[in-house]
């Protein structure tokens, strides 16, 4: 162990020393961690101690057999689970956000969250095309984005049969019709139990070989519904199209929800918003910052067209809880006391502006199309249209493409994940990225090549 610390500065200087020395080897070591980095966290184990440690010790501690058993999201050839790193500005600023130890909660609490959020929300509604009197949530993640949106949708559509669910709760309410595609997300699923429409009472609608929903197959509606639509399908990256669903929701007074945690960041770049056409027609939209915005983990974004909805589902009250006019952050979200993740967001948009945004995600879907046309190239198959930063690939038979995911993952180069593609075993490369250079992705499409050229 090193020598005792004897400051919180110096203890804050040893981690940032620390951390930038993990930085700089993540851009050389193995993607995934090795057993014996896996086997070492034993040592972070055992009875929970009986006297305090030095909290140099317990930083070096952590150090050492914690890092080297990271999976390095931070490099550039991380291509699973479509997760981002996290861009220089938004991971100084998360650094700088844990030292102010905010609560988030009010602006009483924390005058600069509740400006930082006013801000970047602000900037997120002009950037992604959303109504600019929409109210807006800071969450944990897409899940908890889509489970506030499902909430405020469940508490319009009682509403307008004058019951209030929030008051009343759902026993003995009129039901609710939940549509959504047979690809749905499992976030959307679990934001439907949590809110009390079940996964099981799910109306399913057909999907084409993309998996896009197929408007035709829509089921006739006499009664409003919440509506799920998908921006960017999490295996072939396919786009509902929303914009005839939408007339479809329009005619039985249904409200549309979008689940978009990465792909509605193409309404960010202008050669994929296309994509997002008719997107802007919907009633809520949930998303994450920390996937394509590359921002630090623990952050996602709601939106409701319906500001006073959204309010009327989140909002909590308490005689020691003293608000003002402005906008209080803990009437948007499921949590009350919670962390400043508006800071990130903000850092991460100040920094990259409209432009640096753009390129990074159209990078990102070019480097996609050229893992997509190698992989091609070499005889194997692309399961999908690779519209965005999606590519789903067949090596064969289920048996010979599990095997080379399995030799990509040991072999350390990069680190794919795998899927099952309507009933077909297949690799899912997910381009998400500010840190992958072009030079990743060739160093990682060859392993990937050679991997496939040594599978039996």
């Amino acid at each position: 162990m090193e020598n005792k610390l004897t400051s919180r500065k110096d203890l804050l200087e040893d981690a940032a020393r620390r951390g930038a020395k993990y930085l700089e080897a993540a851009e050389h070591r193995s993607v995934a961690p090795k057993p014996g980095a896996v086997a070492g966290l034993a040592h972070l184990g055992g009875p929970l101690p009986q006297l305090a440690s030095d909290p140099a010790e317990v930083l070096a501690l952590l150090d050492e057999f914690g890092s080297p058993a990271t999976v390095v999201n931070a490099c550039g050839r991380f291509f699973g689970f479509v997760v981002g790193g996290a861009v220089p500005a938004s991971l100084a600023a998360s650094v700088l956000a844990s030292v102010w130890d905010q609560n988030a909660a009010m602006r009483a609490s924390s005058p600069v969250s509740a400006a930082l959020e006013d801000i970047a929300l602000e900037w997120l509604r002009d950037l992604l095309n959303l109504p600019a009197d929409c109210g807006g949530g800071f969450v944990t993640g897409a899940t908890m984005a889509n489970f506030t949106c499902i909430a405020a949708a469940r508490h319009a559509l009682l509403a307008r049969v004058g019951w209030n669910v929030e008051a009343d709760g759902l026993f003995g309410a009129p039901p609710i019709t939940v549509v959504a595609g047979a690809e749905v997300h499992a976030s959307i699923r679990k934001a439907l139990a949590m809110a009390g429409l079940g996964m099981n009472r799910v109306l399913s609608v057909p999907v084409d070989e993309q998996g896009r929903m197929r408007p035709e197959a829509m089921p006739k509606l006499d009664t409003p519904a919440i509506i799920c639509v998908q921006a960017g399908n999490v295996n072939t990256g396919a786009f509902d199209p929303a914009e005839e669903i939408c007339a479809i929701a329009r005619e039985s007074g249904s409200w549309v929800h979008v689940d978009g945690a990465f792909g509605f960041w193409a309404a960010a770049a202008p050669h994929r918003a296309h994509l997002m056409r008719g997107y802007n027609l919907a009633d809520s939209w949930a998303t994450d910052a920390h996937k394509w915005l590359n921002v630090p983990y623990d952050c996602g974004l709601a939106f409701v067209r319906d500001a006073g909805a959204m309010r009327a589902a989140m909002s909590v009250d308490a005689a020691y809880l003293k608000t003002g006019a402005a906008r209080e952050p803990m009437h948007w979200t499921p949590e009350l006391s919670r962390r400043s993740r508006g800071v990130e967001v903000w850092a991460a948009l100040r920094s990259l502006g409209r432009e640096g945004l753009a390129e990074m995600i159209e990078r990102n879907c070019r480097q996609a199309t050229r893992f997509a046309d190698g992989v091609s190239a070499a005889g194997h198959r692309v399961l999908n249209d690779v519209v965005i930063n999606q590519v789903l690939v067949s090596f064969g038979s289920d048996e010979a493409t599990a095997a080379v995911i399995r030799s990509v993952q040991e072999d350390g180069t990069c680190w794919c994940a795998g899927t099952v593609w309507q009933g077909r075993a297949a690799m899912r490369i997910s381009v998400s990225s500010w840190a992958t250079t072009d030079a990743d992705v060739e160093a990682s499409l060859a392993a990937i090549l050679q991997a496939a050229k040594d599978t039996p």
